[in-house]
């Protein structure tokens, strides 16, 4: 009875985080290595790698399905692993497809389109059902402590990638991009399946059994019923506007720094790396408090998540004035700051998701897998209309004002504004949140409260 309270245990928890590790190292270089070789080693509009990603988040809104299809199945591990291998076999295609579109822009396009595609599938696949088996074979009161490890973790998978491989992607050469991807993907992969072999089977021995099972299975049925649920609804409208605030960077990032700071491909793959370090110590920040200050200060994860989403307004407010100063402007402290503030509301995100999924199961059981899909969708049409978004509004105002700082910096103040309006929604969404340290009480029923509000995934 004690292991079923408590549920997974931490070495457990740690191994489900090295998987979403594994997930973040091979997504990093394709949506911004990748994404810069494209714009700016080979000439390419903006608006062609902003396509590409835009497909594989397209796929992902696929995520409710794959979700639905483990929670009926009752089998996450074979989705999981089964995605690592699409990811990583999509991420080396990718890398020759980048190579290709210089020589053979037609067959470089249609391969990179493929890769693209299987990459937001394998995503999708993987990091649903990672989720899902979190929120079910965690205990309530460890939910934000695995969260916030989960997370922590994957933007460490960010921050180390992008800082190595930069190392080895100078002097740049399309072979040598080939050659750091397959060997990320390969140590990813086998990270990834030896830390999910086994836990699977150690979740459905320690979770709790529930209450009821559902009679009803239809994907379509259950996807509406989840719907309905206010919070969930509420939750999935907070992730958006908070992701497309944040994504419209996402493409543009390095091509601005190598195209108005006159970086290398592996200085702004390292710029990245400070992005994600940055990302990675705010989150650490906010565990501290909420272990320090949750129990006294009940409110205190509101206004994190507020004081995060007002911190990259100013962050990326100091990004437009970067745009046009120019070199000598401490860029790398910008997007430091930017990452610092980004955890601070991204742990709160984590947090409530955890807590929401696994919420109301007993009444219909299981849905983990359906709700953590829905939210990973609004991410992911989040995150595709931002990042496409923010390539056209850079091309559309170069082609207009033939100023690289203009096109940029438009881009960065509207991303300030996103964020201001995100600082809004998280006030009123997080108002009834939980502290970090306190364990998980669902309110009554008619009103369940949300320990926290956001995501990231």
């Amino acid at each position: 009875m004690r292991e079923a309270q408590q549920g997974l245990g931490w070495f457990a928890i740690l191994r489900l985080a090295l998987v979403q590790t594994a997930i973040g190292a091979m997504v990093v270089l394709t949506t911004a290595t990748m994404n810069r070789v494209m714009v700016v080693e080979h000439g390419l509009a903006a608006t062609i790698p902003g396509a590409l990603v835009a497909l594989h988040y397209a796929v992902q809104m696929l995520r409710p399905r794959f979700g639905h299809g483990a929670d009926v199945g009752r089998s996450r591990t074979a989705w999981i692993v089964g995605g690592l291998a699409l990811l990583a076999l999509s991420t080396v295609l990718a890398a020759f497809a980048t190579g290709w579109i210089a020589t053979d822009f037609a067959f470089g396009l249609s391969a990179a389109s493929l890769a693209f595609l299987m990459i937001g599938a394998g995503v999708g696949a993987a990091g649903t059902n990672l989720l899902a088996l979190m929120a079910a074979g965690v205990a309530a009161h460890r939910r934000p402590q695995a969260a916030t490890l989960m997370w922590t973790l994957m933007i460490v998978g960010f921050a180390v990638t992008a800082g190595l491989s930069g190392r080895f992607l100078d002097p740049f050469t399309d072979a040598r991009l080939v050659a750091v991807t397959a060997v990320v993907a390969a140590s990813a992969f086998a990270l990834g399946t030896l830390a999910i072999l086994g836990v699977e089977s150690q979740a459905r021995h320690s979770a709790p059994k529930p209450a009821k099972t559902s009679k009803t299975t239809a994907f379509g049925p259950r996807l509406a019923s989840v719907w309905r649920e206010a919070d969930t609804r509420r939750f999935a409208i907070f992730v958006f506007v908070s992701m497309l605030a944040y994504s419209a960077q996402d493409l543009i990032l390095e091509p601005f720094a190598g195209t108005l700071f006159a970086m290398t491909p592996g200085e702004t793959t390292q710029l990245s790396g400070v992005q994600h370090g940055g990302t990675v110590l705010g989150m650490v920040a906010v565990a501290l408090a909420g272990m320090l200050f949750g129990r006294r200060f009940p409110g205190l994860l509101r206004l994190l998540c507020v004081l995060g989403c007002l911190g990259s307004a100013l962050a990326f407010a100091a990004l437009f004035a970067a745009s046009r100063i120019g070199e000598g402007f401490p860029l790398a402290g910008a997007v430091g700051a930017l990452g610092l503030f980004n955890g601070l509301f991204a742990v709160a995100a984590i947090g409530s998701m955890m807590g929401l999924a696994g919420a109301q199961s007993g009444e219909d059981s299981p849905r983990h897998g359906i709700r953590m899909g829905l939210w990973g969708a609004a991410q992911a049409i989040a995150f595709g209309l931002g990042g496409f978004a923010g390539t056209v509004l850079v091309d559309l105002t170069l082609a207009l004002t033939g100023s690289a700082a203009s096109a940029y910096g438009a881009v960065f103040l509207l991303e300030a504004a996103g964020f201001v309006v995100s600082a809004a929604l998280a006030w009123r969404c997080v108002g009834n949140a939980a502290p970090l340290r306190a364990p998980y009480r669902p309110a009554p029923a008619q009103s369940p409260s949300l320990p926290a509000s956001g995501a990231a995934a």
